[in-house]
């Protein structure tokens, strides 16, 4: 990977992590070992979803960059599908706490957006490539009249 893809994967995973981290706190507090359990389980899906999303939507951009914002809205849609079947799937388990489950998937996923978002926007990337602008030129050849 190369490194701009790698700093903005660490600064979406750092925040949702600490984000993770103060849901799995809060639910200690409010639901017990259920719920802890339950926000260590959302917390890991939205950073597994998420994490392969951002690597195969930078895949995409480098091999394919005119399917960049098809690929990234149909990306995301089905990211936000495929948590929402998950927290549909474990509802009405009895392994976590489903609620503390659902709200830690909503909130880490909203993080992870977030800092998503913050890290593209402070990511200085090239809209031109120089080497390639340099090679691309024409050479003269001929009279100027």
């Amino acid at each position: 990977m190369p490194s701009n893809d790698v700093r903005t994967l660490l600064h979406t995973a750092v925040p949702t992590v600490a984000a993770g981290l103060v849901a799995i706190a809060v639910a200690t507090g409010v639901a017990g070992g259920k719920g802890a359990l339950g926000a260590v389980v959302g917390t890991l899906v939205v950073i597994l979803f998420m994490g392969v999303g951002l690597v195969v939507l930078q895949r995409v951009a480098k091999a394919y960059p005119h399917l960049f914002q098809g690929m990234g809205l149909l990306l995301y849609t089905t990211q936000l599908l495929l948590l929402f079947v998950f927290m549909a799937t474990f509802k009405d388990t009895t392994l976590f706490d489903s609620k503390v489950f659902a709200l830690t998937l909503l909130a880490t996923t909203i993080v992870w957006v977030a800092a998503q978002a913050r890290a593209y926007m402070k990511a200085k990337i090239l809209y031109v490539d120089p080497e390639a602008a340099k090679s691309d030129k024409p050479e003269k050849t001929g009279s100027s009249t």
